[in-house]
């Protein structure tokens, strides 16, 4: 068999193979509390032969909240979540949930405050003013951290995932591109670490031992100007030595260049036509300008790799989690070939929920997702679906669907990633 059904022990943990849903936000929790809907989704991957499945992008704090249908971590939805962790378990998987906070990706209406970020600026996106966290808000927002690991266990979770990348309050102050300050918190890699560490420390302090410790971390912010491999690499050194205890690696920040974290188009038609007409601006500015602010990035297997492997190399022993285009039995293998110990997959999990009882059945098994992201064009404002599975796609959301997968495969099969 291979390596890949095998068990593998995690912290306090063991798991019954080595694959784990990615944190790819289910967009699920109207009124930022679990539905029916994630509990069906998640159950759903847990019956799939899932190792582990990954409730996604929970708010550590209100101020945290960047969307309408995020959850927000608070002592009166953990029964809720208790009912979700026990029937993931019932399945035969674990249950790990991603804890974060959104810095300066949010607005007023949604997160209760101007947004926070690690350096006062103007958010494109809502649009609106951010502000310069203050000391007092640094340390509530660490403890916060630590207070939403206390709910996770409370609510019966097997492991906590701590959201560094991509471009959240995290990666803002490590990132250079948006991290100006000149106080202990700027400047210095050491000072932009600073922030990152009180949260860790609070994280540390309430889940050693009884929850296995995972933290998301670019391993490059995908841009001149960002966060290099060289820096991060230091900074996974740190959260290693304060025990964080897998490093899920990946890479991009969605405010400044989406598709390095996605890979493919970006969906433009899918988040024009789901869009409210109570935010007019934001339907005519992505359709105006979608395409120039989020240029494509083309889709290949195992997109993260080349940079995974020089954080295995230069931290060798090291448990890193893989993430990034892993569609296959075969590309699955690869990964385990390569000494990452475990990996995570989010669209092929999202396309049929059973991938993972298909890969072991099938050693030639490949995802029959095409990557049009159709499914993260829907989330901005819906729940995240497949459109092979979306009761509410219209015809002419059809056909740009498959117009994408077109392009998509024409350019893959240049490029030489699809024979």
């Amino acid at each position: 068999m291979s390596e890949l059904f095998t068990p593998y022990k995690i912290g306090p943990i063991e798991l019954r193979n080595r694959t784990i849903r990615s944190a790819a936000f289910e967009a699920m929790c109207p009124g930022q509390r679990p539905s029916k809907e994630l509990f069906d989704y998640h159950t759903a991957v847990a019956r799939g032969g899932i190792g582990m499945t990954t409730v996604a992008y929970a708010a550590v704090c209100r101020s945290g909240l960047s969307f309408e249908n995020q959850l927000w971590m608070r002592e009166e939805i953990v029964p809720e979540l208790k009912q979700l962790t026990d029937a993931i378990h019932a399945e035969g998987a674990k249950a790990s949930i991603q804890l974060g906070h959104c810095g300066n990706m949010s607005h007023r209406s949604i997160c209760g405050c101007m947004p926070y970020g690690a350096s006062r600026g103007f958010n494109l996106y809502s649009p609106t003013f951010v502000q310069k966290m203050n000391i007092k808000q640094i340390h509530e927002v660490a403890e916060a951290y630590g207070r939403a690991v206390e709910l996770a266990i409370e609510a019966g979770f097997d492991a906590v995932e701590i959201h560094a990348g991509h471009g959240y309050l995290i990666s803002q102050f490590l990132s250079p591109y948006t991290n100006h300050r000149r106080d202990e918190f700027g400047g210095s890699l050491e000072n932009r670490m600073r922030f990152m560490k009180m949260c860790v420390e609070k994280v540390v302090a309430a889940g050693k031992g009884k929850v296995a410790l995972f933290a998301k971390l670019n391993t490059r912010d995908g841009f001149k100007g960002g966060q290099e491999t060289d820096e991060l690499i230091e900074v996974a050194k740190v959260l290693r030595d304060m025990g964080i205890e897998s490093i899920v690696l990946s890479g991009g920040f969605v405010s400044r260049h989406p598709q390095y974290v996605m890979r493919g188009q970006f969906p433009t038609r899918a988040i024009v036509h789901y869009f409210p007409w109570s935010k007019w601006w934001l339907k005519v500015g992505v359709g105006l300008a979608g395409k120039i602010v989020a240029p494509t990035v083309p889709f290949k297997p195992l997109f993260f790799m080349e940079d995974a492997l020089k954080f295995q190399a230069a931290m060798p022993g090291y448990p890193f989690t893989y993430v990034g285009g892993v569609i296959s039995r075969e590309t699955a293998d690869e990964v385990m070939e390569n000494g990452f110990p475990m990996l995570q997959m989010g669209r092929a999990v999202l396309e049929d929920t059973d991938f993972v009882n298909k890969m072991k059945a099938d050693e030639k098994h490949c995802s029959g997702c095409e990557h049009s992201n159709f499914c993260i064009g829907r989330m901005y404002s819906r729940s995240m679906q497949c459109h092979k599975k979306c009761e509410d796609i219209t015809p002419g959301l059809v056909k740009a669907v498959e117009k994408v997968n077109r392009q998509n495969d024409k350019m893959e099969r240049k490029l030489g990633y699809k024979k």
